[in-house]
């Protein structure tokens, strides 16, 4: 990491019903919107499948979380081993916007150079409840630590066991 200042990991609560999340990232740009966009990179830590990169373009993820990390972890009980969505790119601009439909809400992610880095934001809103919140922000936490990994090449953590300790950290911080 630079001279840039450590953001902090977790995520915030920015408004009501959306979370704000931010990684400082090796660079540049390019190489972080490859993970984003690219199937195979991005099933490396967050999940794989198709995505037509124009607004209003199909997509879909697939999300093996087993398969994220080298052992996975205890996978906690209410998930499969797989999970699927259907979407649509709401916004592009590459390398530094992507946004699409999450459920009734959207996800975006917006890259800015520092230096050799890039800050990653990611903003999920529009989440349905508090026990939703507590779950994504503890998901896209440990996507989010693991796409750091994989672009610093080190190994990431349990992905499962990760995702636990961090469900209780957000558990404790997300307003009733």
């Amino acid at each position: 990491m630079n001279e840039h200042a450590k953001v902090n990991d977790y995520a915030a609560v920015v408004e009501q019903a959306t979370l704000k999340l931010e990684r400082l990232l090796p660079g540049p740009a390019e190489r972080v919107w490859s993970y984003l966009t690219d199937s195979d990179l991005r099933r490396k830590w967050l999940a794989s499948g198709p995505m037509d990169l124009t607004v209003d373009g199909p997509m879909e993820l697939v999300w093996r979380n087993d398969e994220l990390t080298d052992p996975p972890g205890s996978r906690p009980e209410g998930f499969g081993e797989e999970h699927r969505m259907q979407s649509r790119v709401t916004e592009i601009d590459p390398p530094r916007k992507l946004a699409f439909a999450w459920g009734g809400g959207e996800v975006s992610f917006m890259l800015e150079p520092k230096g050799g880095d890039v800050l990653l934001t990611v903003i999920h809103k529009r989440i349905s409840d508090r026990a939703n919140m507590v779950k994504i922000g503890a998901g896209w936490h440990a996507h989010l630590d693991i796409l750091k990994a994989r672009l610093e090449a080190i190994a990431p953590k349990p992905f499962w066991d990760h995702w636990s300790h961090l469900r209780d950290d957000y558990e404790a911080m997300i307003p009733a």
